[in-house]
């Protein structure tokens, strides 16, 4: 039986780190997988609108919310349930998302 170590094979898996990513990529450009995964709101900027004046810092958001089980059984947040909307909410940093920061924690995870 022959003993390769792990550190002789750091450039095959390295390589094969890069073809994956990059394969991957393309992949995902060319057959646009996710491009129907979110619809638009209706009055989009009337939401956007309605928004803005709470300045709401980045983070995922619920709605709506509950801090605890006991909350989460009361008659009035299953009323505001009832009556909606019920959302997930997650607010971005305002301008366009750069996406460098992104795939370099992609490719290294």
């Amino acid at each position: 039986m022959v003993s390769v170590s792990i550190l002789s094979l750091w450039l095959p898996i390295l390589v094969a780190a890069v073809l994956v990513f990059v394969a991957s990529s393309v992949i995902h450009m060319f057959f646009k997988y996710h491009e129907s995964d979110f619809a638009g709101l209706p009055d989009e900027g009337g939401v956007m609108d309605a928004l803005r004046p709470f300045n709401i810092p980045p983070g995922e958001y619920v709605m709506p919310h509950a801090a605890d089980k006991a909350q989460r059984e009361s008659q009035e947040f299953k009323d505001k349930a009832d009556n909606g909307p019920v959302a997930f909410l997650n607010v971005f940093p305002n301008g366009m998302p750069a996406m460098t920061q992104s795939l370099i924690q992609w490719f290294v995870y």
